[in-house]
Parts: C-alpha cells; structure tokens; sequence
C-alpha cells in the first residue's frame, strides 16, 4: 500500500522537454498525461500542490538544431519554447507554471548548486582526453558524437546514452566514433573538468534504492539495480561548450554546467519563480523541514530514457547538496510506438501535437483517452490509427458518451429537464448501485495511489457501463406508464450516477468533464469527497453529444500522412544508409572467424522484450548465444535458421547467460533485422571470407 497520504503537500514534476522541436504523442505518454492525471487526482483531494515544468533550452541538442536550421540557439529554444507551451495548454496539460531555463532565476540557481558542491570539496578535478573535433576546432559534447554502443552494438549510439539499449555511456566508451559536425573520427585532447565522484555516493545510492523495492515501478527499480551492479563512476559536470551555463570559477572561463547538472535544477528555479510569482514560500516544497513529517512528496514523471539522471545523478547532487527532499517515486513510462515502428523524429515518423490539435479540433480528450489506455507504464506500448478510431468509436461514444445522453434526452423528455423529488434533495437511492460505484471508486484510488493509470481509467468505464446496465435493466421509457414512481427513481439515479463520472472524469477527460457539469447545471468542479445531490427543483440544462464518430476516412488520411512523411524522409535523405566506416587493414579482416551456423534452440531471455537466447551449432561446437532480435522474429520460427556467427568475439555476459559469440544482421535505417545467411545451405562451420 502507497504511503502517499501522509504527506502534506506534494511536489510534482514532469520531464523539461528539449526546446529543439515540437512535442508528439510519445512525450505525451512518457511524461505529461500521467503526471497531469495525478496531479488533477491530488488537487480533486484537495491535497498541497504545486505542478512543475519548462523548456530545457540548454545542451547539444539545442546547438545542433541551431547550426542544421543556421540560425541561433536563442532563436531556436524562443520559437519552440513558444510552440511547445500553446500545445500543452491547448491539450489540457494543467502546469502551475511552465518556465524556462534560460531565465537568470534558473542560472543563478544552477551556479549556486555548483558552488555549494564545489566549496564542500564534493567535485574531483582532474585532466582528462575528450574528443576533439580538429576541422572545426572545438571540444565535442556528448551529443555531438555517435558510435557503437559497447552494450547492444548499436551503430548509432551518442557519447551519453544509447537510446537503443538505454545504456548510459562517456564518449570514449563508443566503439568507432565519429564527430556529428565534420563526419570525421575525432582526436583525444586533454582538458579540465569537474567531476560528480558517484561511485563514492554508490554505498549511500544502494541503501537509499534498495529502501523502494515494491514502492518504485519494478522497470525503474530494475534499471537503478542493474546500473549498480555495473559499478558507478564519477561523471563530468562541467562541458566544453559555448552555449549554456557558465561555470561559476575563474579558472573555468569557456566551460559550461553540463545540461543534466543544470535541468534538473529547473524544477527547482521554476518552483522558485512560481513561488515569486503567487506571494508562496518554495523551500516548503523542496527542502526539509524540522519536522520530517512536513516535508514535502517529490516524485518525478519521466520516460525511462532519463531514469538514471533522476534516480542516480540528481539524487546524488541533492544529497551532496544536503537541504533537499529526494524523489520519493519516479514513476517513469517505457515507450510508444507508433504503426509497428519506432517514434522518429529526424524520420518525422510521428504523430505531432500541435498538428493533431489542428485537425482534431476539439478532440483533446479523445487523445487523451486513447493515450491513457495504452500508456507504456511497464513495457513499450504502440499507438495506431486503427485503434484510436475502435476506442473512440467503440468506447467514448458507444459506452461513455452514449449513457449520458440516454439520461439527459430522457430527463428532459419526461420531466423538461426539471428534478422532481420527493425530498428536499436528491441523492443515491438504490443500494446495490450504490455498492457497485463504491467498489470503482476503491479501486479507482488504488490505482492511481499506484500510478496504474490505465487500470484506474478502466474503472471510470466501468462505472460508465455500470449506468449502461442498470438503465437497460430499469427502463424506465416502459415504466413510466406503469410505474412513473420507478421510472422516476431510475432516471434520478441515473442521474446522480452521472454526476460520479463527472466527478472522475475531471482527473482523465477535463474537457469532457466540464461538458457533462455545464449539462448538470453545476458551475464547479466536484472534488471526490463530495456528496453528489441534486436539489429539489433544480433544472438541468440541455443535453449535448460528447463525441463523435471517428469515419473511416479520417483514419485513412492520417495512414496516408504517415506513409507520405516516410516517402518524404526517405526522398530527401532524412533515411539514409549508415555511412561506411574507417578502412581496416586485409589483417584486421582476416582476424575475424565468421562461420556459417544453424540455430537448433531457441526462446525468450525472462523479463526483457528485444533478447533470445540461442544454441547455435558452428560446425566447432554448439555454444549459446544471446541476440536482440526477439523483435522481429519469433524463437519456434527460427528453429532450423543457417546464420553467420562471429566465433571468436571475447565471450560476456547477458542478462546472467554466458554469450559466446555474435550473429551478423543486417539492419535497415528504419532499425528493422535480417539474418545474413548463404543463399544455398552450407555445411556448418564453414568460413565466411
């Protein structure tokens, strides 16, 4: 069971996008619809809030849109801080503010933070060789280096993560590396810098994760675990960079606070702001109190590409630091797929948001809907078109939509509109309705105290069928004749039913919310632990459709979208064939055994989704080995497959299993996999040359 309840207030955060582009519905998904759900729930308890985000306009990332689109970085983070904030508003995200962190708030702040590290003696400075880009002079960030991930050999990895395997890296770990300005292989070059020294915090970082176990989503509790077991190592916070925070020492002139050092701090800056801006006290929110049952409830909403920032790199600052709360959940998302792909950006394989508010106007809690209903809480989810259309058609208008408006066209049409009681007021009258509702509600608040959103918004339709069913049961368009009293009192609880799902339908579909309050004749919102009356006399006003059906040609012009921004990408090089690397000597060549081999087992590697673990037999031996190719190919279809199998890889190991070697593959830029196997069947062991 969730402690949640016992804390005072709560502070709640939502990952600062990149002020380098537009918003899709994979962000939606990872970050902003579940906290905008949590924090509408917490504020329908009336509970102490405060709802963070902003633009993260720092780092390469911002740089390198900048010098793509040639203009500036401040012109860049200015046009899509602007579009990024107008979506969300537009889509109902309910921030307390949304803030930036080129503000001076923010790099005041941020210098502070270093300083207080820094004069605590918290920092290991030392020379160390980055990579240099020597054609246009400079050091390389992080972002402006890609390579093959050490991990899973993904060919595109950057210098700070592999966004394939997750794999959080230092440029000088990448196999192959290559300079994103000049394509080249860039040069080690010595430089200072000032390093978080995490494998010294590692013994504290373990006691403090290994207290949420069964608190913290199994996925993210899972990854902290597995990057502690690796072994932490001290991470730079400083960066050679012209574009930033400037650190805050004489003798660091040119260098610049490394943008993970910097952004999470911009929940605190903008906390700081806010605070300024509503005549607030923010160190309430944010720091502890004399009485540690006052502190406030940080939790961070996140996708897991940054689960090791918020869980290892940021409460390692906060601790050093020493007057800060620390997260207490980090209920980070997997990600949304999109058509049977991956999400894309440089592809513009996605479903952007302030397009989809342009040609679905209106239609915000219909996304918001069919998002909440597959978010990825666990493991990768995908969205379609076709599924968008089945839950809106099938659900929202044929469950949801369809028993409001049986009620409110049946009030009006018998009693034009007016509550007729008996009582002075009109609450819930049938017994067993109204232990089936308390049921929801119980298990409505079960799962949001869990973040499993999903489940809790299937327990509002629940309660949606739950009317459905007790309106068929009672049908009162028969009964009116010959039992008016009882048509009455179905109708009237039909009603005060409704008023419950307006009521939980604030914290998933706001927008849906107040059509169905407007249609109640109730100017206010209902927090949850109010009673749901009607006053004698009352006048509802009139009925209105909440959705609509989506046609079957709306659903074909978004395919057709989709395969045209494919068509475009791929005609204007945006899909591109991996660019060949470095030449290799005939000797480095021949240093490698590849062999023809067949897979004789295989089958799924327990609680991951992209590995298969094979028995392979190498016409040498028959040895096992794991490959992320479960993605794409099932084991029983495999069984019989002729491979080629790199024999003499230095064998690790995987997820507890001992890999020895590695089959070849080809992949498309798209990231789909093809065995590489001889046209005709060769005899095992034989040598690829």
């Amino acid at each position: 069971m969730s402690q949640l309840n016992k804390f005072k207030r709560y502070t709640i955060t939502s990952a600062l996008p990149y002020a380098n582009g537009p918003l899709h519905i994979g962000h939606l998904a990872g970050a902003y619809l579940p906290a905008d759900i949590f924090v509408r729930y917490l504020r329908l308890k009336k509970k102490d809030v405060v709802y963070i985000c902003g633009s993260d306009e720092h780092g390469a990332a911002i740089t390198i849109k900048a010098k793509k689109e040639g203009t500036t970085p401040q012109s860049i983070i200015d046009k899509y801080h602007q579009q990024i904030k107008a979506s969300f508003e537009e889509f109902g995200i309910g921030f307390d503010i949304y803030h930036r962190t080129s503000s001076a708030i923010h790099h005041d702040l941020s210098k502070e933070f270093f300083l207080n590290l820094y004069e605590k003696g918290e920092f290991e400075e030392k020379f160390s060789e980055q990579y240099f880009d020597v054609e246009y002079h400079q050091f390389l960030a992080d972002r402006y280096i890609t390579g093959t991930c050490p991990n899973c050999h993904n060919e595109n990895a950057y210098g700070d993560q592999c966004e394939k395997c997750g794999t959080s890296l230092n440029p000088t770990d990448l196999i192959n590396p290559v300079s994103t300005l000049s394509g080249k292989t860039p040069v080690l070059k010595p430089t200072k810098h000032w390093y978080l020294p995490l494998d010294k915090y590692q013994p504290w970082l373990e006691q403090w994760i290994d207290t949420k176990e069964g608190e913290w989503k199994v996925n993210v509790f899972g990854q902290c675990k597995s990057w502690l077991k690796t072994g932490l190592q001290p991470r730079s916070m400083t960066r050679d960079l012209d574009w930033g925070i400037d650190v805050p020492l004489e003798e660091a002139q040119g260098k610049k606070l490394y943008v993970w050092l910097d952004a999470p701090i911009g929940y605190i800056s903008a906390t700081k702001q806010w605070a300024i801006d509503k005549g607030k006290d923010w160190q309430v929110y944010w720091k502890k109190q004399p009485d540690t049952a006052d502190d406030s409830c940080l939790i961070h909403f996140i996708g897991k590409d940054n689960i090791v920032f918020h869980c290892i790199t940021f409460p390692s600052v906060l601790h050093a630091h020493g007057e800060y709360v620390l997260p207490f959940n980090v209920p980070a998302n997997e990600f949304l797929n999109l058509e049977g792909d991956k999400l894309s950006t440089s592809r513009n394989h996605a479903v952007w948001l302030h397009e989809y508010l342009q040609e679905f106007p209106g239609k915000q809690d219909e996304l918001r809907y069919v998002l909440t209903s597959i978010l990825p809480e666990t493991s990768d989810s995908e969205f379609t078109w076709k599924d968008y259309q089945a839950r809106v058609n099938n659900e929202l208008v044929a469950i949801l939509g369809n028993y409001v408006n049986r009620v409110m066209i049946l009030m009006h049409k018998y009693y034009a509109g007016k509550i007729e009681s008996d009582t002075p007021t009109l609450t819930l009258t049938d017994e067993k309705l109204s232990a089936e509702l308390g049921g929801y509600y119980n298990e409505l608040e079960k799962s949001l105290d869990a973040f499993k959103f999903r489940q809790a918004l299937q327990a509002v339709m629940d309660m949606a069928r739950l009317g459905n069913r007790y309106l068929t049961e009672q049908e009162p368009w028969k009964t009116i004749k010959s039992d008016p009293l009882s048509a009455k009192n179905a109708l009237h609880n039909s009603l005060v039913l409704i008023g419950h799902l307006a009521t939980c339908l604030q914290t998933f579909l706001p927008h849906t919310a107040k059509k169905i309050l407007a249609m109640l004749n109730w100017p206010t919102a209902i927090a949850y632990d109010e009673e749901i009356s009607f006053v004698k006399g009352h006048q509802l006003n009139q009925p209105q459709l909440l959705f609509e059906k989506i046609e079957d040609e709306t659903i074909a012009r978004q395919l057709e979208k989709l395969q045209a921004q494919k068509d475009l990408a791929i005609a204007s090089n945006q899909v591109t064939v991996t660019p060949a690397k470095e030449n290799i000597t005939f000797e480095q060549f021949s240093g490698l055994d590849i062999r023809t081999g067949t897979i004789l087992t295989a089958e799924k590697v327990a609680k991951t989704k992209k590995l298969l673990k094979l028995t392979i037999d190498t016409g040498i031996d028959q040895r096992t080995v794991v490959s992320g190719i479960a993605e794409y190919y099932e084991p029983e279809k495999i069984i019989g497959q002729q491979v080629s199998i790199l024999v003499n890889l230095e064998p690790r190991e995987i997820k507890g299993i001992p890999s020895q070697g590695m089959i070849l593959m080809a992949e498309d830029a798209n990231g789909k996999l093809s065995f590489v196997s001889p046209s005709q069947t060769m005899p095992n062991g034989s040598v690829i040359r």
